[in-house]
């Protein structure tokens, strides 16, 4: 595994009222998500985000697919 959930991504009250963000960021990890969803480019992301690293969101991203794919249930 890359790294666990609590490595990439916190939650503090005393950051955006505890919106998960990116770890050592301000970044709301939903940003990422709109981003994606909107049909945005990863490269788009961090051109509006510099404070995020390109290995924090590919490991995000791996972990969170590593953490579905463990979940799915038996066909």
């Amino acid at each position: 595994m890359i790294g666990n959930m609590e490595q990439l991504i916190t939650t503090s009250q005393n950051i955006l009222g505890g919106t998960p963000v990116f770890a050592g960021t301000r970044v709301p990890f939903q940003s990422l998500i709109d981003y994606l969803e909107a049909g945005d480019s990863i490269d788009t992301f961090l051109d509006d985000f510099p404070s995020v690293s390109h290995e924090q969101i590919i490991a995000t991203l791996e972990t969170a697919k590593e953490h579905l794919l463990k979940a799915q249930l038996p066909a």
